[in-house]
């Protein structure tokens, strides 16, 4: 008995000294590092992708890179094979997107998700995904959405679910939490039930 209870002694002693934040302060500055994480107009980032679809009835998937860089402005996407060649560069301006294909003259259109849909077959909300990458969205009530690790899910106005799976922390100071891995989903005419995947690998704001 004497032996046991120091056992026990010992393994508080452990974990008194190796945890010295409570469970509520854990989830009091999560919350905090939330509400000082703001929206950046210029931004970096380099990720992957994975698309699931149907064409003509039959499932079809896409696995891809992808490098995107925004100002205040602009957007500026590159979508590349596992390889690295370029399969389409999407550039978005105020009341113009180009979209160009390798092999095809380039493509323009005011809106850019109807030109994305239409041009690679299955829809890439690049509008939203100005918002959405950083854990901003506006909900089917026309509310505001911030995301982190304990509020994940929303459903947009224009009809996509986001998920944010998996957070990482930044190197600023203090350290804030930004979005890792990033699971859309929506149902559509045209291309059936679409479940995009988004695993962001670099973060650079400017």
């Amino acid at each position: 008995m004497h032996k046991a209870a120091s056992s026990i002694a010992f393994c508080a002693l452990l974990l008194s000294g190796c945890s010295t934040i409570s469970p509520a302060e854990n989830k009091d500055m999560a919350e905090q590092n939330t509400s000082q994480r703001s929206y950046k107009d210029a931004l970096e980032l380099d990720g992957r992708l994975s698309v699931q679809y149907q064409r003509n009835d039959e499932d079809q998937a896409i696995h891809a890179s992808f490098n995107w860089k925004q100002s205040k402005d602009r957007s500026s996407i590159t979508i590349l094979s596992p390889l690295g060649q370029i399969l389409a560069t999407i550039d978005v301006k105020p009341g113009n997107a180009t979209l160009t294909q390798s092999g095809q003259a380039p493509r323009n259109a005011a809106d850019v998700d109807t030109l994305a849909e239409q041009a690679l077959g299955w829809p890439l909300p690049v509008s939203g995904l100005r918002n959405w990458l950083q854990g901003f969205a506006t909900d089917t009530n026309n509310q505001s959405f911030i995301a982190s690790s304990s509020n994940t899910n929303v459903q947009t106005r224009d009809g996509w679910n986001i998920q944010y799976m998996s957070w990482e922390d930044d190197n600023q100071t203090p350290v804030q939490s930004r979005p890792k891995r990033i699971d859309l989903t929506r149902q559509t005419e045209q291309a059936g039930k679409v479940m995009i995947r988004i695993v962001l690998d670099k973060w650079q704001s400017q």
